[in-house]
């Protein structure tokens, strides 16, 4: 078999890793129309304006872009390789491109003053390059328009523990994770370290001190991030995604040792997440494993973005775990699929069910039928929808 070459780990930072000024420069203006021939920083401008999420770059299509979860085409020319690459090493600073270029891969933060910041991807395929971006909010949503309950608030009140939120890519899960931490910036008055890959959403301090922190700029690895902020008085850890044995490990440590921290992961519901935690520690250190999360786990809040019926727009279904003693003695146990039972009858804890909230986004006329049964945990309990 032929040698597999992978990244190197980065062994050294950036020599300049402050925030390049922008300069007062007045915003660019919304264009007109779209064509094959603006510049990135101008497609991207007319996404935000267009409401749109997500942009897409990519060799013989037009330009796309995913409005409210939907992929829609928005120019009639295909765009050819050498618009791509035009594209894109117009306005691509030269030592990303150079790092694009060895890999073949990129994923970094591009900032429009005036229209806000992307999260831009590249990637080389067999006819050249693509591109794909996603539209990172202007604002951090407020916790009263969030959707979530007052139980999920109630939940940044802890000194220490473990909070996670999940779901699928492209869920919401940055933004729900966001609207949290600004609620502790503002009601709190502690030191928030996060640790992000990269930084999408820009805290202003307000009652806590907040020091953000990005991979590969700041700190050469969330392991190492996550170690040295043990060292670094914090209140609060945030980890913009939980990964590996090695972050997973260091989070639950975190927690367990006085502080409170929040975290992403890529899993469907509670019971999945908690699963994956488990499962993330070797065999031989099971019983110690679920004993910690049950004692440090504070609530796992799962989330689905589903189209509203009226086109309008997106709406969130949340799913809300709060460790009570009988959800921590199920875990202890190792019954962790019987958790369903606990969210089930926990309403008086502030707990509920995927499916209940999609079945409640249905009967309140917010979403179609259908759209539920495509995310349903259990699609059975909506087979009345399946079929258009």
């Amino acid at each position: 078999m032929p040698e597999q070459i992978t990244r190197p780990q980065q062994t050294s930072l950036p020599k300049d890793f402050f925030p390049k000024n922008l300069g007062d420069q007045p915003p660019k203006a919304v264009p007109s129309a779209l064509s094959n021939d603006l510049s990135l920083d101008e497609i991207l401008i007319y996404a935000r304006h267009y409401q749109a999420s997500d942009v897409h770059l990519c060799f013989a299509k037009p330009i796309i872009f995913r409005k409210f979860g939907e992929i829609e085409t928005v120019t009639n020319t295909p765009l050819t390789p050498e618009e791509i690459k035009k594209i894109i090493s117009a306005s691509v600073a030269k030592e990303i491109l150079d790092e694009f270029e060895h890999w073949g891969d990129k994923e970094f933060v591009h900032e429009i003053p005036g229209h806000g910041r992307f999260r831009v991807t590249l990637m080389k395929q067999r006819f050249g390059w693509d591109l794909t971006a996603r539209v990172i909010d202007l604002t951090i949503r407020p916790f009263e328009t969030s959707g979530m309950s007052q139980s999920c608030a109630n939940l940044t009140c802890w000194a220490q523990g473990l909070i996670l939120v999940t779901g699928p890519a492209g869920c919401g899960k940055t933004s729900t994770l966001s609207t949290l931490v600004e609620l502790i910036n503002q009601t709190r008055e502690d030191h928030i370290i996060t640790i992000e890959n990269p930084i999408e959403i820009v805290y202003t301090p307000k009652s806590c001190q907040v020091t953000q922190r990005q991979i590969g700029l700041h700190t050469l690895s969330q392991g190492n991030a996550l170690r040295a902020s043990l060292r670094e008085d914090p209140d609060i850890i945030v980890v913009s995604e939980l990964r590996d044995l090695a972050s997973i490990q260091l989070a639950v440590t975190a927690a367990e040792t006085g502080h409170l921290v929040l975290g992403t992961m890529n899993t469907n519901d509670a019971v999945q997440t908690i699963s994956t935690l488990i499962d993330s520690f070797p065999p031989e250190e099971k019983a110690i494993i679920t004993s910690m999360i049950s004692e440090s786990l504070r609530g796992v809040i799962s989330q689905r973005l589903v189209p509203k019926k009226d086109k309008s727009g997106l709406v969130p279904a949340f799913e809300v775990l709060i460790l009570n003693a009988a959800a921590a003695n199920l875990i202890r146990g190792d019954k962790i699929k019987q958790l369903n039972n606990v969210m089930a009858t926990g309403k008086a804890d502030g707990m509920v069910l995927l499916d209940h909230s999609l079945k409640r986004l249905i009967d309140t006329g917010e979403i179609d039928g259908y759209e539920a049964y495509k995310r349903a945990i259990n699609p059975m309990e909506f087979k009345q929808y399946a079929n258009r």
